[in-house]
């Protein structure tokens, strides 16, 4: 089952939980990097076919690391529908706010890693593959904790059901967690590796890391507006 399925069918339940701050979420919604049209698969129908983009915060744990990902941390957008009855999606773009470690002259941004399956079953809330960038005074640029050829893949599970917190635009809040993944070694720091790894407690074992985040998701339909029918 889709997201958009989840906020549209039966059972989610519009309350107040969410409901602080869903004016601002979606007029917050970055729609600008919806995958475009020409970038749909063939044969997709606009009509049949929404650009999603979700905003998070939340609280990582990864070896050493323990604290909040700040306000408004990670934003994706990606689009999905139907093509010949089969559920397809497609990704647009993800950004991230860096977050200062604390104890450490160290910042860490998460960053998309090349896979995302947003498809919802009774397993899962969705996947999705990441590295996080290291940086900060003497870090080489390409340093990070996962690579893209080998990244950190979380299996998001929902923590806390969907609810409708605004219909006109509709966006809905849920949570999702992974507290089973393993975090590797640092790649790319040069010299500073073996020290990065040693400050920040890396490789950690599974078990010892996890990834909460509070998330809103704003919808719009390729059938009816214009800013992403190009």
């Amino acid at each position: 089952m889709s997201l958009a399925a989840l906020a549209l069918g039966a059972g989610v339940a519009a309350g107040p939980a969410h409901a602080a701050g869903a004016t601002a979420v979606a007029r917050g919604a970055d729609f600008g990097a919806c995958p475009a049209l020409s970038a749909l698969p063939e044969g997709a129908d606009p009509a049949a076919w929404r650009c999603e983009a979700m905003t998070a915060v939340g609280h990582l744990t990864l070896g050493r690391i323990d604290q909040s990902l700040g306000r408004a941390a990670m934003a994706i957008t990606f689009a999905e529908g139907t093509v010949n009855g089969e559920f397809r999606q497609v990704f647009g773009g993800m950004t991230a706010v860096p977050v200062r470690v604390r104890g450490a002259s160290l910042a860490i941004t998460p960053r998309y890693a090349g896979y995302f399956d947003f498809q919802s079953n009774d397993e899962r809330r969705g996947e999705l593959d990441l590295t996080f960038r290291l940086s900060g005074p003497a870090v080489p640029s390409g340093c990070s904790i996962g690579t893209d050829a080998d990244p950190i893949r979380l299996v998001l599970k929902e923590t806390e059901a969907s609810t409708v917190v605004s219909q006109e635009p509709l966006v809905v809040a849920f949570g999702v967690a992974d507290n089973r993944f393993a975090a590797p070694g640092t790649s790319g720091c040069g010299r500073l590796g073996p020290v990065l790894d040693r400050v920040l407690r890396l490789p950690s074992p599974a078990g010892g890391n996890s990834l909460g985040l509070d998330a809103r998701v704003s919808f719009r339909s390729y059938g009816s507006t214009a800013e992403i029918s190009r």
